[in-house]
C-alpha cells in the first residue's frame, strides 16, 4: 500500500498534506493557526492520559467535505516512534472504568456478529477490550505501537499483541470478523488508508467499529478552545458527515451511528481539572474518589458501526 502518493510533501520527520485525507479534494486551506509548533511533539504528549487540552497544531479544512486536520503532521514512522516510547501507568489505574466503556461495544458486536471469530483491536493499549472479548468467546488479536503497553498486556492478561504500526504489521486479508478502533483514527494522518486496510483484512460482512470525537458536537461548540479533545495527539477531527464519507469511500455500508458515553473514576476526572486537583492530595480521599464511577454522556464522541460489502 502506497502511503506517500502525491497527497503530501515530505520534509524530514514531518509531512504536509496537499489534498484532503478524507475525500481527496485539493480544495484545502488553513483554518486555524496552532497554539504550538508541531516540531515540539514528544512521547509524553501522545499518551492516552495526556491532559494538554486546547493544544493543537495548525489546522486545515477541506472546502469540499469539511474535514479538519493537522497540517503539517509527524511522518508515520515518527508517529510510531513517539507512541513506541510512550508509557502510561495511569491508564491502567482506570481499568475498571475503561472496562465499562468497552462492554457496550462488545454487546453490539455480539449482536452484529453472533458467530464471533477473530477480533482485531487497533491501538489496543494494554488490552482491556481484548481481555473482555476473549471472555465472551472472541479470538482476540491486537496491534499497539507502545512497547510498554505490549509488555503490560502480555504480563497482565496473557495477550500477545503485535507491536508496531497498523500499516506494517503482518495481517491476513479477509480474515477478521470484527475490527475495533476506539479513539484511534483521530491520531492518524491517513484515515482513508486506515479504513481501507480495515476493509482488506475484514471478511465479507465483517464489521468495523470506530469511536472518535465529534468536532460538530454541542459540547465541542460550547467549550470551544477548552474542549478536552483538542490535544497534541489528535491529528484529525471528524463529524458525522466526514465519517460517512470516509467509510463509504472505502467500501463500507454504515450500520449505525450513535453517541458514545465514557465512564471514569471520580479520581481520574479530578486529576484532569487543575482547579480541583488539590482534592487528591489526601491519600485517603484519593482512594475514596477512585471507587466512585462517573458516566459522562456528553455526546461529543461518535460510535460508528460499518459493514464490509
Amino acid at each position: 500500500m502506497k502511503r506517500n502518493s502525491g497527497s503530501e510533501k515530505e520534509s524530514s520527520l514531518f509531512l504536509e498534506h496537499t489534498d484532503c485525507p478524507v475525500c481527496g479534494s485539493r480544495s484545502i486551506h488553513l483554518h486555524k493557526k496552532g497554539t504550538r509548533s508541531i516540531h515540539a511533539i514528544q512521547p509524553e504528549m501522545v499518551k492516552i492520559t495526556d491532559s494538554s487540552y486546547g493544544e493543537v497544531w495548525d489546522l486545515w479544512k477541506c472546502g469540499s467535505c469539511g474535514h479538519l486536520f493537522a497540517n503539517p503532521f509527524p511522518a508515520p514512522k515518527h508517529i510510531t516512534s513517539l507512541y513506541g516510547a510512550s508509557e502510561d501507568p495511569l491508564y491502567h489505574e482506570e481499568a475498571p472504568g475503561r472496562s465499562k466503556n468497552f462492554v457496550p461495544i462488545l454487546n453490539r458486536l455480539d449482536r452484529l456478529r453472533p458467530e464471533k471469530g477473530r477480533l482485531l483491536d487497533v491501538g489496543a493499549a494494554t488490552g482491556i477490550l481484548l481481555r473482555i472479548a476473549k471472555e465472551r468467546g472472541w479470538t482476540p488479536e491486537g496491534v499497539e505501537p507502545s512497547r510498554w503497553c505490549v509488555r503490560f498486556a502480555a504480563d497482565t492478561y496473557g495477550l500477545n499483541l503485535l507491536e508496531g504500526d497498523f500499516f506494517t504489521v503482518p495481517l491476513e486479508e479477509n480474515a477478521y470478523s470484527a475490527v475495533t478502533m476506539v479513539d484511534f483514527i483521530e491520531h492518524i494522518p491517513h484515515p482513508f488508508l486506515t479504513v481501507e486496510k480495515a476493509a482488506q483484512i475484514l471478511e465479507p460482512g465483517g464489521v468495523l467499529c470506530l469511536v472518535t470525537p465529534d468536532i460538530h458536537s454541542f459540547t465541542s461548540r460550547i467549550l470551544g478552545q477548552k474542549w478536552w479533545h483538542l490535544r497534541p495527539a489528535h491529528l484529525a477531527y471528524f463529524s458525522r458527515a466526514t465519517i460517512r464519507i470516509l467509510l463509504e469511500r472505502a467500501g463500507f455500508t454504515i450500520l449505525s451511528v450513535r453517541r458514545y458515553a465514557w465512564t471514569f473514576s471520580l479520581h481520574y476526572l479530578l486529576s484532569r481539572l487543575k482547579l480541583l486537583s488539590f482534592l487528591l492530595k489526601n491519600p485517603r480521599l484519593g482512594s475514596f474518589w477512585k471507587k466512585i464511577s462517573v458516566k459522562l454522556a456528553l455526546g461529543d464522541s461518535l460510535e460508528v458501526y460499518a459493514k464490509k460489502k
